[in-house]
């Protein structure tokens, strides 16, 4: 059996139903786009070439101006940050109930085959030894 490469890995039913609730809002779709720029490397890029720019060019003393956007920043970038952390402990938590939910009823099944299968080998052990009385 070949296995493709293309093949998308299934996703986990509580996450799907997570990201979906999250897609339908408008202000958890631009929080999500916020954290995903501000994580990545062209966010680093973007910031050299701004504060170079502002520090080489605009201003001939930019730290006042310059300390207070970076701390305006600072603030709003950590709210992003705990927005984004709510985010995973949500899934997190979606997760984690999903699967108790999956485990329970799969112990009841298991249970239940368990007993089936006792029962089974008790009535199959009675015949044999009946018949060979």
């Amino acid at each position: 059996m070949t296995i493709s490469r293309t093949t998308v890995p299934a996703k986990h039913p509580a996450l799907l139903k997570e990201a979906e609730a999250r897609a339908a809002s408008i202000q958890n779709r631009a929080a999500d786009s916020i954290t995903a720029f501000a994580g990545s490397m062209w966010f680093v890029y973007a910031h050299i070439a701004l504060f170079a720019v502002w520090m080489l060019f605009v201003e001939s003393n930019p730290w006042p101006t310059l300390t207070l956007v970076v701390s305006l920043e600072a603030i709003f970038l950590s709210t992003f940050v705990m927005i984004a952390q709510n985010r995973q402990a949500a899934f997190s938590q979606a997760k984690a109930d999903h699967d108790f939910i999956n485990q329970e009823q799969e112990l009841k099944t298991n249970t239940e085959l368990t007993r089936q299968i006792h029962e089974l080998t008790v009535a199959l052990h009675e015949t044999i030894c009946a018949r060979d009385a």
